[in-house]
């Protein structure tokens, strides 16, 4: 039965060190020959900046940099490979790599480097979240999607930098990948490609389908995957400033157009730009209105990207969708076989997957959408736990509860179970929902 290390990170403590030491030996012993001494390891994770991926006591791997002028240096970084699987160390090895990227952002860096020597452990680690091979030297760089400057603008509009690897952790819907790998992320992060064959990189999209099919987890994928900071607006907190929501979406998109990068995210869409009818106009007229003028303004600036997601397309404003204004209208729906595996994957306790028939619990969620299926998997996990709790009995001198020695007679997890609260799970998108959705994909998807 597989297990999985759960390592929590964060940053670097001093009874640490000896966790360090050895990660550094066992680079060491492995014919890798660190680039810096062990002595200028210990002292950059005391002056410079350091974080650890911890499990119970152990200390699973590490990252170490420090800062010269507007260049970041890693100068150690390393995974036990002894005692993390495959899997695992590859999430570990981001996840480490993203928070001293974090730590060190705020120093102005320009870029974060590494050199490494061949033998290397770390090598696919680094290529595979955003830093670029020099041949010849082995030197790796990856540009900060952020540059200090930049900072305040971003807090002010309540910006973030997303994970690098959420593009990888979209399981399945392979399609929906695919239309957005082609039509948004290529020719953003390759534009002399995209011109060599005349392709204008987008500007906006439009995504649709149905409530809680992932268009919001698709945005914020394509944000990491692009490298660039994810911005949400949110219209129902600007409505409460004090000069109306026409007024704080334009500021709001004037410091957005003094980042360099950006994709900018607006959910549910249809709340301010749905179909204008009625004379005088309304105040949500007023909204659309000061909208399409934002979003042409929008279109004329480099490097950002606007995504609006609605779960009804068809109740939007006919002039929103007009060609000019977005460059496609993609439809996402509910996951396919391999993201609801995926799903079922995540959430099943890593003790007890093994034995799970995930072909049956697939095929038994058909329909259903991400959070259904999470809801299904925590009430069949509450219905166990409340099996083993049975006939507990309670300390009336105390008042304590007395557990049952669930390891003397433990409660499993099996395939009924999940089953069983697959039945008693009402799916979020109807019938009648799913047919309108493919009505709107003949009549208004823009692939």
């Amino acid at each position: 039965m597989s297990q999985r290390s759960h390592a929590h990170i964060r940053d670097f403590h001093d009874d640490d060190l000896e966790g360090i030491v050895r990660l550094w030996e066992l680079s060491h012993d492995r014919g890798e020959t660190p680039v810096y001494s062990l002595a200028e390891v210990i002292a950059s994770c005391q002056a410079d900046h350091a974080v650890v991926a911890v499990s119970g006591d152990r200390i699973l791997g590490a990252a170490v940099g420090r800062a010269a002028h507007a260049q970041g240096w890693i100068v150690f970084f390393r995974i036990d490979d002894d005692r993390t699987p495959a899997l695992d160390a590859e999430r570990i090895g981001a996840a480490l790599l993203d928070r001293l990227e974090r730590r060190m952002a705020p120093l102005g860096l320009g870029k974060l480097s590494v050199i490494v020597s061949d033998a290397a452990q770390g090598v696919p680690h680094l290529t595979g979240n955003g830093f670029e091979v020099r041949h010849h030297l082995r030197y790796f760089e990856r540009p900060l999607p952020v540059q200090r400057r930049e900072l305040d603008l971003l807090k002010e509009v309540g910006g973030r930098i997303l994970p690098r690897r959420l593009w990888h952790n979209v399981a399945g819907m392979a399609r929906e990948k695919l239309l957005l790998e082609e039509r948004l992320v290529t020719p953003l992060a390759h534009p002399e490609l995209a011109a060599r064959y005349g392709v204008l990189p987008p500007r906006a999209v439009m995504l649709f389908g149905p409530p809680g099919t992932g268009k919001t987890t698709f945005a914020k994928a394509v944000a990491s995957r692009l490298g660039w900071p994810f911005v949400e607006v949110f219209p129902s907190r600007l409505a409460d400033s004090p000069a109306g929501l026409p007024a704080a979406l334009r500021q709001t998109f004037e410091v957005i157009a003094e980042l360099e990068h950006a994709v900018v995210f607006i959910d549910e869409v249809e709340e301010i730009a749905s179909r204008r009818r009625g004379d005088p106009p309304s105040p949500t007229q007023g909204v659309t209105n000061e909208l399409l003028k934002l979003l042409s303004e929008f279109r004329e600036l480099e490097g950002r990207l606007l995504i609006c997601a609605t779960n009804f397309v068809r109740a939007l404003d006919a002039a929103f969708l007009r060609h000019g204004r977005f460059d496609y209208v993609l439809p996402i729906g509910l996951p396919d076989a391999d993201a609801r595996r995926a799903i079922w994957i995540r959430y099943v306790p890593a003790g007890v997957v093994d034995g799970i028939d995930l072909d049956a619990l697939v095929d038994a969620s058909e329909g259903l959408t991400p959070a259904d299926i999470e809801y299904a998997v925590r009430r069949a996990a509450q219905d166990a736990l409340a099996g083993a709790l049975q006939g507990a009995p309670v300390a009336t001198t105390t008042g304590a509860i007395v557990l049952p020695d669930v390891d003397e007679s433990p409660v499993q997890l099996e395939t009924r179970h999940y089953q069983r609260a697959l039945r008693s799970t009402r799916a979020t998108v109807s019938k009648s929902a799913v047919r309108d959705f493919l009505e709107d994909i003949d009549a208004l998807a823009r692939l």
